[in-house]
């Protein structure tokens, strides 16, 4: 299995991320992605990937990492890339192992991390309970693999 790809943006203004795993990066997906998170007539930062262009009803504007450009007048990734750095990391120093079925649980609890990282630490933890209010994780659900892996 390969690696799932995960796409993600970051809100310049309030720091807010946003990202979840996509079954890939063509256009379609890409592009959808940034209508369904994006206020028409914002400007988007993005890198060169093909994907991006053509974008319709968004100021666009790319850094081309592969020829070493990463600022270009106020165009840049580094704050969603800053972000990508920190998952990573956790990835490697903490959890290990990230399966595709639970991919999404990762993504979802670091980009909620990083959303409440200005609260302070009783906000943080009673914005964490409150989520959890009618939720539960079965160890039966947990254990078994879904249907689109082995």
């Amino acid at each position: 299995m390969g690696k799932t790809p995960v796409v993600g943006g970051k809100a310049r203004e309030s720091g807010r991320i946003v990202a979840k795993p996509i079954e890939c990066t063509d256009r379609q997906t890409l592009q959808g992605f940034i209508r369904e998170t994006v206020v028409a007539g914002a400007t988007v930062y993005t890198d060169g990937h093909r994907s991006y262009h053509g974008l319709k009803h968004y100021f666009h504007s790319e850094v081309n990492h592969s020829v070493g450009e990463y600022v270009k007048l106020m165009a840049h990734t580094n704050g969603i890339e800053s972000f990508w750095a920190l998952f990573k990391r956790s990835f490697h120093g903490t959890f290990h192992k990230i399966g595709k079925k639970h991919l999404h649980r990762y993504v979802t609890e670091f980009t909620g991390k990083n959303n409440i990282r200005g609260q302070d630490t009783i906000s943080q933890m009673s914005y964490i309970a409150n989520g959890m209010v009618g939720k539960k994780l079965r160890y039966a659900d947990l254990a078994k693999p879904p249907n689109n892996l082995e």
